[in-house]
């Protein structure tokens, strides 16, 4: 049976608001129960007692959920996506036959299945966007991984996406600080220490200091607030649900709320500095996250040491390589002016970055 959501659903074509579903039912009871979880989703449902005619609601509903009592008289009509069967007797197992005589995606019962319910309906009701997320962390410590995730924010924001940059290093200062926003007005990781359930995207992003055209998810500089891994499930999926990026600056550490993170990334970019000990680190940080994610490509950053190159790095590790991170000597020796990476557009590393979207995003279409 459905119970609390692990993963958003697949993601819709668009963004913005949606219509709400579509509910189909006789039993009284029921319909209270679901026009409750509507409620608490947000989402204003059409409510019929069989296929409505014409049939124009039924195929164009983003979810249509089906009473028990009604699967009999929806069995004729057009098969869809996005039908979930609802029932309350844990004990029948005839729901199963029913749900597929009717091409329902999924059977839930009730009271069991209610927050996967509000979520999936929340998700319709809100629109669901699906990001490209990308975790930046460290071969060692100090190789420049914040200093690229955020240029990569900045260069994400500066072309036009919606971009949204997560701190998820806790001991990392603040990335809030190397973007010259530390006094900015907006919520930091402790609010939302005690999230559980499904956290709105559009609240979300409204909450965030908006810094240099894009939102930014960062730590306070008071005590340190341990953020449960559930926390970091909702907000994670509640900031890639709104679409265009997701930038994650991640420690080297794979505890379970970085694992949480780490589920949620589409690739992740490990900073290498090209010398010997520097690899040495990078492939015990390597072995540790590429138990949880899948694509993981090596960055690496000069000078180079003698004999070593960014393809030989890569060789070294095992990993694609996704290019050579240009080191700007302005970067070493900041200036206190509270520009961050890349701002201005121009230099070597802004290429760099300009040029990673631009084949990821074609790599995402593609796929």
């Amino acid at each position: 049976m459905a119970g609390t959501v692990t993963h958003d659903p697949p993601p819709a074509t668009g963004g913005g608001r949606q219509g709400g579903p579509l509910i189909v039912t006789e039993d009284p009871g029921l319909l209270d129960d679901l026009l409750r979880l509507c409620a608490a989703a947000g989402a204003t449902p059409e409510v019929h007692h069989g296929v409505p005619e014409p049939r124009g609601s039924w195929e164009a509903a983003p979810l249509v959920l089906v009473g028990d009592d009604a699967a009999r008289r929806v069995r004729g009509a057009v098969r869809r996506r996005g039908v979930v069967l609802v029932g309350r007797d844990q004990d029948d197992s005839g729901v199963w036959r029913r749900a597929v005589e009717i091409g329902a995606d999924h059977v839930l019962m009730l009271p069991d299945g209610e927050q996967w319910l509000v979520d999936r309906i929340a998700d319709v009701a809100e629109g669901v966007g699906q990001a490209l997320t990308v975790g930046v962390l460290g071969g060692r410590g100090g190789a420049g991984a914040s200093t690229l995730a955020c240029a990569l924010a900045v260069t994400s924001a500066r072309e036009g996406l919606r971009t949204l940059l997560v701190d998820a290093d806790p001991l990392g200062g603040g990335l809030d600080v190397v973007l010259g926003g530390e006094t900015a007005e907006g919520l930091r990781w402790p609010a939302f220490a005690a999230s559980r359930g499904r956290v709105g995207g559009g609240a979300l992003e409204e909450s965030l200091p908006e810094l240099h055209s894009l939102r930014v998810l960062s730590w306070d500089r008071g005590d340190c607030v341990a953020v449960p891994p559930q926390a970091v499930r909702a907000v994670l999926a509640a900031a890639r649900r709104g679409g265009g990026t997701v930038v994650v600056d991640l420690p080297r550490r794979v505890d379970s709320g970085v694992a949480e993170a780490l589920a949620q990334l589409d690739l992740g970019l490990l900073v290498v500095p090209a010398e010997l000990r520097a690899v040495a680190a990078a492939g015990r940080v390597a072995s540790a996250v590429g138990m949880v994610l899948r694509d993981l490509r090596v960055a690496v950053r000069g000078p180079y040491a003698p004999g070593l190159d960014d393809r030989e790095v890569a060789r070294l590790l095992g990993l694609p390589l996704a290019g050579d991170v240009p080191v700007e000597p302005a970067l070493q020796h900041p200036s206190g002016s509270g520009q961050p990476p890349a701002a201005s557009g121009r230099g070597p590393l802004a290429r760099f970055c300009k040029e990673f979207w631009e084949r990821a995003l074609v790599e995402v279409r593609a796929a």
